[in-house]
């Protein structure tokens, strides 16, 4: 088993393998010199511990003015099977104090503004008495949202229509030390961990194997190559290119768009005790949802910080150590059509794009503002996010769309498998990972149901679906994680 790439999804899978078949071969494959450096750093993402529980992209209002949770409740119940496989791996001793990777941070979405404080009152409605919403609370109140979070309300006209919503049971999660702490225990169970050995080329031989070509390093020289039985490419914004060159048929008519992107940071400890929340705001009319503000904190080794962002920019790479080819090497035959048709129909997104480009300094300063309207410059810096590749890929309708999600693109007979786009992502990786299961094993999977149940025992279930399993899912899941129930 060769797993390409050293973040969060090939040890999520890794693990599931180990437990499920012990005695399989896994290797994992690095290009670069640690863990964990591209989109699992806890820097290049917002290690919100996506569950929609603030989230507002994903819970749209329908032209008739309802809210749409189906969204919200489908990324929910698939971070509660996330934290039911930790919580095992807590239990089991595999993991250790589950406060070296998760924490409780509450989550809050806040929004000002007549139409902005309506939906959000719709949303609240729409959403408080459902099983995985639990303890959800709502105000329009000044007061009780400044003793929610702090920053929030002071330098605030009074007049000002506001409202926000708070629930306990949020979590920051560090998704990069989960990927160290995931791999460690898989090399203590007989895992290899090759770091920078960088997967050039993938190739079927007769025999059903993959010749894996590599070489050391980023440009180095090349390595002997070898074979694997079963592949799974989870670089990343590197996937795309590698499952190209495998020649599998599942990946023609799929490419991707890279967006780079930036966030504001403060780790001063007397701004940080004032907003021991997660908050998420509305996107502005038009934006595309990676664009919806956040001021997060985060809790990197025990350190709170605030980000605030994302501030989108551009740039041809598919990853932060990748080529600024990259992006004109993606293209083929099979893409150039739903490449182009996906661009024309998303054009509200090259204007984003460009609106962010030219953007100020003070411009940018100016929504961390509307945040937290007395925030001062010299308390904040700026770093750069972890770049994402959006999905592109056929549609019958549209020859081509941008697709804000991930898939799983796997070949026909199972033996290779990648996956493909960004956000929710590390969240949800491992029913992201459950579902390539499934895929690529199809005759393995009732024997390794069993074991499943005991890793995540809604396997099969919807927690939505049951009430009272989800109450008790989440409770045992807390238990176990040392979070609120």
């Amino acid at each position: 088993m060769a797993l390409i790439g050293g973040g969060i999804m090939s040890a999520t899978l890794g693990s599931l393998l180990k437990r499920l078949q012990p005695e399989w071969d896994i290797q994992v494959y690095e290009r670069l010199d640690d863990l964990a450096l591209e989109s699992s750093n806890p820097w290049n993402n917002a290690g919100t511990g996506h569950s929609a529980l603030c989230e507002l992209n994903y819970t749209p209002q329908r032209a008739d003015g309802s809210i749409d949770i189906a969204s919200a409740v489908k990324v929910n119940e698939q971070f509660q099977v996330s934290r039911q496989f930790w919580a095992h791996l807590v239990d089991t001793g595999a993991l250790p104090e589950p406060t070296e990777f998760i924490n409780p941070v509450p989550h809050m979405s806040f929004v000002w503004g007549e139409s902005n404080v309506e939906y959000l009152r719709k949303r609240f409605e729409a959403l408080k008495d459902h099983p995985l919403f639990a303890g959800m609370e709502y105000s329009e109140d000044a007061a009780t949202i400044r003793k929610w979070s702090p920053l929030l309300i002071p330098g605030r006209a009074k007049n000002q229509p506001i409202a926000a919503t708070r629930i306990d049971s949020g979590t920051d999660v560090d998704f990069g030390k989960l990927t160290n702490l995931l791999t460690a225990n898989l090399e203590a169970d007989g895992a290899g961990r090759n770091m920078g050995v960088e997967v050039t080329n993938l190739k079927r031989q007769k025999d059903g194997l993959w010749r894996i070509s590599a070489r050391h390093a980023i440009g180095g020289t090349p390595i002997k190559p070898f074979t694997a039985k079963f592949v799974f490419v989870g670089g990343g914004g590197y996937a795309l290119g590698l499952l190209q060159k495998s020649g599998i048929k599942e990946i023609r008519g799929f490419g991707g768009f890279p967006v780079s992107g930036e966030f504001l940071r403060t780790d001063k400890p007397e701004i940080v005790a004032k907003h021991m929340a997660k908050v998420y705001g509305k996107a502005a009319v038009g934006s595309p949802p990676m664009s919806v503000p956040h001021l997060d904190l985060r809790v990197i080794d025990g350190q709170g910080s605030l980000m605030f962002g994302p501030y989108a920019g551009f740039s041809p790479k598919f990853l932060k150590s990748g080529s600024i080819l990259d992006l004109f090497a993606s293209v083929r035959w099979h893409n150039v059509i739903p490449m182009v048709a996906a661009g024309l129909s998303n054009l509200s997104l090259v204007k984003y794009l460009v609106s962010q480009l030219a953007a100020s300094s003070a411009t940018k300063f100016k929504d961390l503002e509307d945040f937290y309207p007395d925030a001062k410059p010299e308390d904040w810096y700026r770093i750069t996010a972890g770049q994402r590749v959006q999905v592109i890929k056929k549609d019958p309708k549209k020859l081509g769309v941008l697709q804000f999600g991930t898939e799983v693109v796997a070949a026909a007979d199972g033996s290779i498998a990648g996956l493909l786009g960004a956000s929710p992502g590390a969240s949800t990786a491992v029913p992201i990972m459950l579902s390539l299961l499934e895929k690529c094993f199809p005759s393995k999977i009732e024997g390794w149901t069993p074991e499943l149940k005991k890793m995540v025992p809604s396997y099969g279930l919807q927690l939505s679906a049951d009430p009272k399993l989800a109450k008790k899912t989440l409770a045992a899941t807390a238990k176990s994680l040392k979070l609120p129930a």
